[in-house]
Formats: structure tokens, sequence, C-alpha cells
């Protein structure tokens, strides 16, 4: 197979048909057309069902092209690599990290770059923690940063970080006058949190069932700022980390501490045997600068990650 083949597949994936995929990328159809079938030859496996005018994926065909996106990824930053060493300037830097510290922290952190130390782009990327991790192994991410637990086999962890979780409502909740809130004043209220048992989710629910609270039915979300803005319709209060609550700043909300710590941890990482340049190094050193005013902040060092993974499994 090769790359004009998966470009092809790509933009046929993208839009759902041949002429649209041509369009795409800029051939005409039956060359298209040939390079689908040629790739189907090459895999040995039909990535689409005929239907009409339309193309159906096959579940093979969803499955390959996650993997045709990395690859492809890849090729584009390596290509823009090279350009930028031809024009004597610095490199692209591909950050990934989780959703809340994407919107939440690293944009501030990027900010803080000194001059010397910005690259010609920066990609800064938003996925899951399993992911983020990926990324770095795979060398599509030059650095990560994902929440607690992670597995470190074939990392280099840089830091950890703790900051505590925080209520999130409308500026006319009746709650909304405690600049504190009691978790047990918490007892009935309709709660929005995020949906991850294994992350987050989890040690909130323990501090709950700690304190022997019960709440009303809960509103769960795969991320902070769909709570918060869930919590902004009057839904609830929502319950989310620090990051997005504070770097994210949403009119009609307000943020209110808890009188429970609900720690949420995240982590810096790059990949072993991959040294950070100067620029990672920048990013590293403005990414903690930067959550330094986070309620309940703390820095552990990467040596802490065992000590902290198996306290995530005892909770």
């Amino acid at each position: 197979m090769n790359l004009r083949q998966l470009e092809a597949f790509a933009a046929v994936m993208s839009v759902g048909s041949i002429t649209g995929g041509a369009r795409l990328v800029g051939r005409s159809q039956p060359a298209v057309t040939r390079l689908i079938q040629d790739l189907e030859t090459e895999l040995t496996f039909a990535l689409f069902d005929r239907s009409g005018p339309r193309l159906v994926p096959t579940e093979k065909a969803q499955q390959f092209h996650a993997e045709v996106e990395r690859s492809l990824a890849g090729m584009r930053n390596i290509q823009s690599r090279a350009e930028a060493i031809a024009r004597g300037k610095a490199v692209r830097v591909e950050v990934a990290a989780i959703p809340a510290l994407a919107a939440g922290l690293l944009p501030q952190a990027l900010a803080r770059l000194p001059e010397a130390c910005r690259p010609h782009e920066i990609g800064l990327q938003a996925a899951g923690a399993e992911e983020v991790v990926r990324s770095v192994l795979d060398r599509t991410a030059d650095l990560g940063f994902a929440s607690l637990p992670i597995e470190r086999r074939g990392l280099d962890v840089h830091w950890l970080a703790e900051a505590h979780c925080v209520a999130v409502l409308a500026e006319d909740h009746p709650f909304a006058r405690d600049q504190t809130i009691a978790l047990r004043a918490l007892a009935g209220q309709p709660i929005i949190t995020t949906a991850s048992l294994t992350r987050l989710r989890r040690r909130i629910d323990q501090a709950f069932a700690k304190a022997g609270v019960a709440t009303a039915p809960l509103l769960v979300t795969n991320a902070s700022l769909n709570a918060m803005m869930a919590a902004r319709a009057g839904l609830g209060i929502a319950l989310v980390d620090p990051v997005t609550a504070i770097g994210v700043p949403v009119a009609g909300l307000v943020v209110r501490r808890l009188d429970t710590a609900i720690p949420f941890w995240w982590s810096a990482v790059t990949a072993v045997a991959r040294p950070a340049n100067a620029t990672v190094q920048a990013i590293l050193s403005a990414a903690a600068e930067a959550a330094e005013d986070l309620p309940g902040y703390v820095r552990h060092a990467a040596g802490d990650l065992p000590l902290l993974v198996e306290q995530l499994s005892r909770s």
C-alpha cells in the first residue's frame, strides 16, 4: 500500500462518497476509485459496501481508519518538521492532553513561553488519557499530559500534579452565597459529574460514601465543560476538576471550594529515550507554573508515581 491510497481512503471515509473524496484529495473520481480498489487488494478485505451512490464503511474499515488517521498525522508531522528545518526555524512541537488540561491549563502555559523557545508551530490535541499515552508512545506527540492512573512502561514521567475538585453552580443557586460548600450540604441535591469510573468519578463517589451523603440522581458526562454547561442550565451542581472550572470561566457560573479534598491528579510525560528539547522543557516548566494557583495544588516528584497509583488502586 502507498500514501496516495491511504489519503484517498481517509478522504472517502470523511465524506462518504468517491466523488466527495476525489474533491478532497484533488484527484479524478476514476483515480480515487482505482486507489481504493488497489488498497482493498493489498489488504485482502473489503473497505466499503456499495449501496447506490453511497459507500457504507465495513467494520474492518472502521478499525483500519483509526490506524490510517494516526499514520497520516505522523506523516504530516514529518513534513512540517522537514519544512521548518529547511527554513531554519524551530520545528513543530506536538502536545497531547486530556480535554481539561488542553482547554484549562495549556493555553495559559503556552502564553508564558519565552520567545526563544517558541517553535514555528505547536500542535495541541485533546484526547482521553489512554489516547494521550498512546500518542506519546507512538511518537506522534512530543509531550503528553494525562490524568492518573497511567502505565509507566515506555514513558519518562517528568512530574505529577495534584489539585482539589471544586463545585460549579449557577450564580443564582442558593449555595452560591457560600465560599466553601460542605459535602454534607449536597445531600439530596442533583449532582453533575464525570463518567469514568476508573478516574475522577470514582474518587467523587467515594467522598460522598465516606461522608454518608446520598445525592439525587446523577447526570454524568465525559467532559468537565459539559458538566459546567449543564450546571448553568440549572440541572444541578457540577463537581469537576479545578483546571477546567478555573481555566475556562463561564458567564453565569460561580466556582466554590469543597470542605472535603477530592484530588485530581495528572502527569507530564514524554517517551523513554526521547530527550526533551528546549521547547518541551519550557512547556513543562510553564505548565507547572500555570497550575500553582489551583486549589490544593501540590507538585509531586516523578518517583511518587508508584505510591500514587497504589493509593488510587486502594481507594
